[in-house]
C-alpha cells in the first residue's frame, strides 16, 4: 500500500486528536461495532478494558510506521492467523472499519474532512486486505463506507 505524505499527515493528526481520551474513543468504537453488527459481541469473550488497550496500542503502531509499513507486515500476518483462532471472518474486515469510521466522524467532528476520511479508508482497506489474504487467501480490496 503507498501513503502520500498528505495521507500520512492526515492520519497521524487526527490520530493524535483520538489519542486525548482513547477510553471514550474506544467505548465509543465498541459501541457503534455493537449496533451495527450485534453478531460480532460473541468474538469478545475477554474483558473489553483489556481489548480496547490493545486495539489502541496496534492501531497506534500501525500510525506510527505508516512511512514504512510493510515493516509491519509479519506483524499484521501473524496477527490476522490468531484473529482466525478467536473466529473472525473476512466479513468481520468491513464491518469494524465501518464502525472505526464511524467512531472518528464523531470524534473529530467536523475535523473528520472528507479528505481525512479518504485517507483512513486507504489506510484500512490497505491493512485489511493483508490481513485477509494472510489468513483467508486472496482477496480483492474494498471500501469502507460508513
Amino acid at each position: 500500500m503507498e501513503l502520500t505524505q498528505r495521507e500520512i499527515d492526515l492520519v497521524r493528526s487526527s490520530f493524535r486528536i483520538v489519542l486525548q481520551d482513547t477510553e471514550r474513543v474506544t467505548d465509543r468504537f465498541y459501541r457503534n461495532l455493537f449496533k451495527q453488527a450485534p453478531q460480532t459481541r460473541a468474538l469478545f469473550v475477554n474483558d473489553l478494558g483489556n481489548q480496547s488497550v490493545r486495539v489502541m496500542s496496534q492501531l497506534g503502531l500501525v500510525v506510527s510506521q505508516l512511512q514504512s509499513l510493510e515493516d509491519l507486515t509479519p506483524v499484521l500476518r501473524s496477527l490476522a492467523i490468531r484473529h482466525v483462532g478467536y473466529g473472525v471472518k473476512p466479513e468481520h474486515y468491513s464491518l469494524v472499519g465501518r464502525a472505526l469510521l464511524q467512531t472518528l466522524a464523531e470524534v473529530l467532528d467536523e475535523r473528520f474532512t472528507s479528505e481525512t476520511r479518504l485517507a483512513w479508508i486507504t489506510v484500512y482497506s490497505g491493512l485489511s486486505t493483508l490481513m485477509k489474504e494472510a489468513a483467508y487467501g486472496s482477496y480483492e480490496p474494498s471500501r469502507y463506507a460508513p
